[in-house]
């Protein structure tokens, strides 16, 4: 892809080169590791939204296709720690624990033509639910084994190299010179499972060595470049930051860019390694955290600015999130300040999310119209793909979000404002049945009943029909809404793969909101 037509399209990030490194660079660190690799999968392995939104072209799931290509060699292995089954853990951007996750992982992974070998349970100590789904994996048919904890780790590393240590872990059977290990999020056990495994192979007389696959932050670019500074945002959360890898720059007097857990855990790493390694000499010794990586992002950017400006609008994003992750008390308000301590570094500013200010501009029209007879108005806008803004606000027949994806269809179809899409009569209806018979708190339609409803009107109406096939043109538009969603409205603009944020304030003063 040239650089004139990247630009025509707003694209930064060509896969097909991606691709290409990326599947030299590992099957090179196999070929260096005598024939049997454990590649830790940083992030996300399918569904990488993150780094589609800051590298714009970059495909969601471009690891998968790397694993297509190199199918015949690879062993997949899952990881789960029995801490988070245990305690319900929650993947934000799904919405579901990290147990379904896993499962949903699985069921992604073989839609593509892969299967896992197992499923890992780390750091196991016989907690009910982690048993439950034990149970519930190996009467599905799926492989699962048990690590366990640790006293002492990762520092006591005389124990953690011995029968006692990594000795106690079941031992995973392999065929494949590629051992992916993989997790539905971090935190899962994914290094002591790599490390646990070459400690078994080499008792064994197997040489196996070690690399990690993590996409961010990004080694070959600026500490302070737009995309790094998005990585920290997006785990802000675990206090993470971006450093120069200290023991890159002394051992090859060059800069590059690391994280802080990678570089602190490194001497330790490094050492573990060595005990392991102490009787195959000739495996790879890293100098380096980022020696450790086979990460060639950096290659398959192909337009600095889209790039640069696409990280800078999710910084914008990651900051209305965590806001509202505050406002419902799961976050903290240091994680909201480091974010716009991030945005000030790059003198980034909310308004330059350009439908945040169109949204309540309509939310305060709305009241001064209704002039405040509705109770709360919400304001809600939509960035189509040609630039043009929609906007849709509440009222007593459905939510905002619920008539801005009418409005915005309506628009991209080339249909008449004046032309109603779904029949006040259908309204009215679901408003009875929902009032009447469901003893709902709100007989207003939210996205996700607004969106059954259009498809039941779209069989008997072809103004509809038209207007539904343009949902599809929605998938990747900016979303702002001047309030948190309820959870219909919230499956709703998620099914249609919006980028979504809104203010932190609530669209009801109900404490309950179904």
């Amino acid at each position: 892809m040239g650089l004139e037509k990247a630009m025509n399209e707003k694209v930064g990030f060509d896969n097909e080169k991606y691709l290409k490194e990326q599947t030299a660079a590992i099957l090179g660190r196999v070929k260096n590791c005598g024939n049997k690799l454990y590649l830790e999968f940083g992030g996300k392995l399918c569904f990488d939204y993150h780094a589609a939104r800051v590298l714009p072209g970059y495909d969601p799931n471009v690891k998968i296709r790397l694993l297509q290509q190199l199918k015949d060699k690879v062993d997949i292995v899952l990881c789960i720690y029995a801490g988070d089954i245990e305690r319900g853990r929650v993947r934000g951007d799904f919405g579901i624990t990290y147990d379904a996750a896993t499962l949903k992982l699985i069921d992604d992974l073989r839609k593509w033509g892969l299967d896992i070998l197992a499923v890992v349970i780390t750091r196991f100590m016989n907690q009910s639910a982690a048993l439950i789904f034990k149970n519930k994996l190996e009467h599905r048919g799926v492989k699962v084994y048990l690590h366990y904890p640790i006293e002492g780790y990762p520092t006591n590393v005389d124990l953690i190299v011995s029968d006692e240590g990594f000795g106690k872990n079941e031992y995973i059977e392999t065929k494949n010179p590629i051992v992916v290990v993989t997790a539905p999020g971090p935190g899962s056990g994914k290094l002591s499972t790599c490390l646990s495994q070459l400690y078994h192979e080499h008792k064994r007389g197997i040489k196996a060595g070690y690399a990690k696959f993590e996409t961010f932050p990004i080694w070959n670019l600026a500490l302070k470049h737009p995309v790094n500074v998005a990585y920290e945002a997006a785990t802000a959360d675990i206090q993470d930051f971006n450093l120069v890898d200290p023991f890159h720059l002394n051992k090859y007097n060059e800069t590059a860019i690391n994280y802080n857990r990678d570089v602190e855990s490194f001497p330790i790493l490094k050492l573990i390694l060595n005990k392991i390694f102490e009787k195959n000499v000739d495996l790879p010794m890293y100098n380096s955290p980022t020696d450790m990586g086979v990460n060639r992002a950096g290659f398959g950017i192909i337009n600095d600015n889209v790039v640069s400006e696409a990280a800078k609008q999710e910084l914008i994003r990651r900051y209305f999130r965590y806001n509202t992750e505050y406002v419902l008390g799961i976050e903290k308000k240091e994680t909201v300040d480091r974010v716009l301590l991030l945005m000030e570094e790059l003198g980034v500013k909310i308004t330059d999310r350009p439908v945040v200010e169109v949204a309540r501009k309509t939310a305060e029209e709305a009241e001064a119209k209704g002039k405040g007879n509705l109770g709360i108005y919400c304001g809600a806008a939509i960035q189509l793909k040609d630039g043009r803004i929609v906007t849709g606000k509440n009222s007593p027949l459905m939510h905002a979000a619920s008539s801005l994806v009418l409005n915005a269809i309506k628009v991209l179809a080339n249909i008449p404002d004046e032309i109603l899409l779904l029949s006040p009569y259908v309204i009215s209806q679901i408003s009875k049945l929902k009032e009447e018979i469901l003893d709902a708190e709100s007989e207003s339609l939210d996205l996700e009943e607004t969106l059954i409803a259009l498809s039941i009107s779209a069989a008997t109406n072809h103004t509809v029909e038209l207007a539904m096939k343009k949902l599809t043109d929605l998938k990747g538009c900016e979303v702002h809404m001047t309030h948190i969603p309820t959870p219909g409205d919230e499956v709703g603009l998620k099914r249609l793969g919006v980028n979504f944020t809104c203010d932190g304030k609530f669209s009801s003063r109900n404490l309950f909101v179904t």
